[in-house]
């Protein structure tokens, strides 16, 4: 069975707010999740982080008990955790390329204020685009 969850966390310090940083955590994240069998999109923006996370419920829980460990979120909001019948994530992690245009088109301004609504708004245009 494939799960989706979409978690919002604060970002800690220059956690995605650097092309260094950015390139750093996707590093990693791409041999960990091919490793787990997870495939991923994140997107930063104004201290934020949004990620959704496609796997085995068990492959997810163990990532999700990793970052909410990790000194880099803080805040760990799951929006949305559900069986879904494919993935929406090819990649093992892609970035969002442009996080304010995107939360434009779903009538937002900030991370703060997504919702699940929104969330899965956000996958429905990544899958579109």
């Amino acid at each position: 069975m494939l799960y989706r969850l979409i978690y919002a966390s604060e970002a800690v310090g220059s956690t995605g707010a650097s092309t260094l940083s950015v390139a750093q955590i996707l590093g990693v994240a791409i041999t960990n999740n091919r490793r787990d069998h997870i495939t991923s999109a994140v997107m930063f923006h104004d201290g934020w982080c949004l990620q959704g996370i496609e796997g085995s419920r068990q492959d997810v829980d163990r990532l999700m008990r990793r970052i909410r460990q990790d000194r880099r979120h803080q805040n760990v909001r799951v929006l949305s955790d559900k069986l879904v019948a494919s993935r929406s994530f090819p990649e093992p992690m892609a970035l969002c390329d442009d996080p304010a245009a995107m939360l434009r088109a779903i009538g937002l301004s900030s991370m703060a204020d997504v919702t699940a609504y929104h969330a899965d708004r956000i996958v429905e245009l990544k899958q579109a685009a």
